[in-house]
């Protein structure tokens, strides 16, 4: 099957902070990027609230549904959900490091288990007519990542897998918290890059560490696609200038033209009974290097927690970076 998605910039699944919130906070900034949601587990989509978990916005699109799992029959039911819900990519978690992840038998541990995940990825694809695609590690402990990268990629590969997005780190199951697992251990991008090299059929994107668009720009000489994750959240007016940088499209938007392009959206969550803090957290780092920045997070951060807060306490905040003197950031 021809993979409909660019995958050149996307916005990686992060736990507690991609929600449908963020999704549309980020997609004012970005026309173009691919963006995840938060992991959710089989036993919550075939069980949870579905409007609450998976629920999301046309305007979100191109967006992809990330599942944690390791049965393959519930893997093909969620994924078929997804596809049904209107996602465009139903991604297996092969990556999150964190305790429950492993009591669970999915996310990293699926390392050491390559077959079993052959086995789901082929359950998933068979279900559905968008792309099921892998996120993983290079290895997780002791394993040798020259082995367990592409003993796990190929096997997928033969079950149908076209799409594989590599977190350029091993995962220490043992010994360091999920936290740790995101800096400690050393990044590897070079065996990306010979994965990519050495299965030129396969489509490969590369995930980890990356702090900027320069980075990116530099990874998409050896890889198909570059995903961020912790740069884009805590700087997200990066995302400003992907669709011009890494798509080749489209305007640059700033800081003021997303907060006037989101305020409808919070507009009618505040309406639908939602607290403006859980909207307006997404934004913090929004305004990041520029005057004001710090007194527009202390504004969003202390006021949008009290009873009845809404778009005002926005405007304030807008009010506090507009009010800065001008600088020359250049020379900053």
């Amino acid at each position: 099957m021809t993979d409909p998605l660019d995958r050149r910039f996307s916005v990686a699944p992060m736990m507690d902070w991609t929600d449908r919130n963020c999704r549309a906070f980020h997609r004012v900034l970005s026309s173009q990027a691919l963006l995840y949601t938060e992991m959710v587990t089989t036993g919550a989509v075939l069980h949870g609230d579905r409007e609450r978990l998976l629920g999301f916005s046309a305007v979100e699109h191109p967006v992809a549904l990330q599942l944690g799992g390791s049965d393959p029959k519930e893997l093909a039911e969620a994924a078929k959900i997804a596809e049904d819900l209107g996602y465009d990519e139903v991604n297996l978690n092969v990556g999150c490091p964190s305790d429950r992840v492993q009591s669970g038998r999915f996310g990293a541990c699926l390392m050491r288990e390559p077959e079993l995940v052959a086995e789901c990825m082929a359950a998933m694809a068979a279900a559905v007519k968008i792309p099921a695609t892998v996120k993983c590690r290079i290895g997780v402990d002791d394993q040798d990542p020259e082995e367990s990268l592409f003993r796990l990629v190929d096997l997928s590969a033969a079950a149908g897998v076209r799409v594989f997005v590599v977190h350029a780190r091993k995962a220490w199951l043992k010994g360091l918290s999920p936290k740790e697992n995101r800096d400690v251990p050393p990044l590897d991008y070079p065996l990306v890059y010979r994965l990519k090299r050495e299965r030129p059929d396969l489509t490969v994107v590369i995930n980890g560490g990356v702090a900027n668009l320069d980075e990116a720009e530099a990874h998409l000489a050896h890889v198909d696609g570059v995903m961020l994750g912790r740069a884009a959240y805590h700087e997200p007016a990066l995302l400003g200038e992907a669709d011009r940088r890494m798509f080749g499209a489209g305007a640059d938007v700033d800081p003021f033209q997303a907060v006037e392009a989101y305020r409808p959206h919070i507009a009618a969550r505040l309406a639908e009974g939602q607290h403006l803090a859980g909207i307006t957290r997404h934004m913090l780092g929004l305004m990041h290097g520029r005057p004001g920045a710090r007194a527009w997070r202390r504004i969003l951060t202390v006021e949008s927690i009290r009873p009845g807060a809404g778009l005002e306490v926005l405007d304030r905040a807008l009010a506090a970076v507009a009010d800065m003197p001008t600088r020359d950031l250049s020379v900053a």
